[in-house]
C-alpha cells in the first residue's frame, strides 16, 4: 500500500498524542471490530480550542489522521473545528488509499464526539450544533 510522505511522517512522528487532565471535551469513536478506536481530548477557553491531545489505537492511517485531525482544529474556535471534513484531512496528507479512507472519517468523528462531550457538560445539547455521528460501522461498505 502507498502512502504519501505526510501520511508517512504523522504516523511516525504524531503530534498532539496523549491525555488532557479534566479535559473539557473528551471523543471516543471507532470499535474493537473494525479495529480501529480514537480517543480525542479537548481544551477549551471561551470558543477556542487551546490543546487537544489523541490516543489512537489502530493502523497507520488512524494514527495519521488523528495526528493531522488534531493539528488542524488547535487554536480554532470550535465553529471552525466543527467544520473539519475528512476529505480536508485526506487532502491536507495528500491522500489516502480507498480502504484507508474510513480512517479519515473516523478523524472527523473523533473531533465531533469530542465537541458532542463539551456541549453536554456545558449543558447544552449538541445535537442541532454539532449533529449525530455515525456509528462506526457505518463507515465500512
Amino acid at each position: 500500500m502507498n502512502y504519501s510522505e505526510k501520511v508517512m511522517d504523522h504516523f511516525t512522528n504524531p503530534r498532539n498524542v496523549g491525555e488532557i487532565e479534566n479535559a473539557d471535551g473528551i471523543g471516543e469513536v471507532g470499535n474493537a471490530k473494525c479495529g480501529d478506536i480514537m480517543k480525542m481530548y479537548l481544551k477549551i477557553d471561551g470558543d477556542v480550542i487551546t490543546d487537544v491531545k489523541f490516543k489512537t489505537f489502530g493502523c497507520g492511517a488512524a494514527v495519521a489522521t488523528s495526528s493531522m485531525a488534531t493539528e488542524m482544529i488547535k487554536g480554532k474556535t470550535i465553529n471552525e473545528a466543527l467544520q473539519l471534513t475528512n476529505k480536508a484531512v485526506m487532502e491536507a496528507l495528500d491522500g489516502l488509499p480507498p480502504v484507508k479512507i474510513h480512517c479519515s472519517v473516523l478523524a472527523e468523528q473523533a473531533v465531533k464526539a469530542a465537541l458532542t462531550d463539551y456541549y453536554k457538560k456545558q449543558g447544552v445539547d449538541p445535537e442541532p450544533i454539532v449533529g449525530i455521528i455515525p456509528d462506526c460501522e457505518d463507515c465500512h461498505e
